[in-house]
């Protein structure tokens, strides 16, 4: 039998790690260490994933990291190669981050617009996968999408887009 490839990490791009690692610090409040500073950060978002009944299980959250963009390691050659700049043209990576019970959306993205990030939308839902969401781009393109839980039964708010 065999096993399917598994995801072990995702990291964004900057031209700046240090104010990255920051911006995520403070708007979402994980924990980023430099690995070394200014070329490689890893982020670690918290805790594990919950079980039903809100206990941590053995499973901890997947880590992510901020590379440098003039220079992304790892690679065999120690100068880096190009390209070297930021992609802010057309479509990014798209991160998803479930929203805390004890946060909100419309909280993080004021953290996340106060510190230079682009609001792209806000109160909309979708059905396909019972989710509230919003959405900003950081200050270096990378596009995250605030998801919050639908529930048993989703009311959805005057106002709101959905689909």
């Amino acid at each position: 039998m065999t096993f399917p490839n598994t995801l072990i990490f995702v990291d964004f791009p900057s031209d700046d790690p240090e104010a990255s690692a920051a911006f995520y610090h403070e708007v979402f409040g994980w924990e980023v260490e430099p690995r070394p500073a200014g070329v490689f950060h890893r982020i670690v978002p918290g805790q594990n994933f919950q079980l039903d009944d809100g206990s941590q299980s053995e499973i901890g959250n997947l880590h992510m990291g901020i590379h440098n963009a003039a220079n992304a390691r790892p690679h065999p050659d120690p100068a880096g190669v190009e390209p070297r700049g930021l992609s802010q043209d057309g479509r990014t990576v798209r991160i998803w981050i479930l929203v805390s019970d004890d946060d909100s959306s419309d909280a993080i993205m004021e953290r996340a617009l106060a510190r230079g990030a682009t609001e792209l939308w806000r109160d909309h839902y979708w059905a396909e996968f019972n989710g509230f969401n919003a959405a900003f781009k950081d200050p270096w393109g990378n596009t995250l999408i605030l998801w919050t839980k639908g529930g048993d039964d989703p009311q959805i708010p005057d106002g709101w887009t959905d689909e």
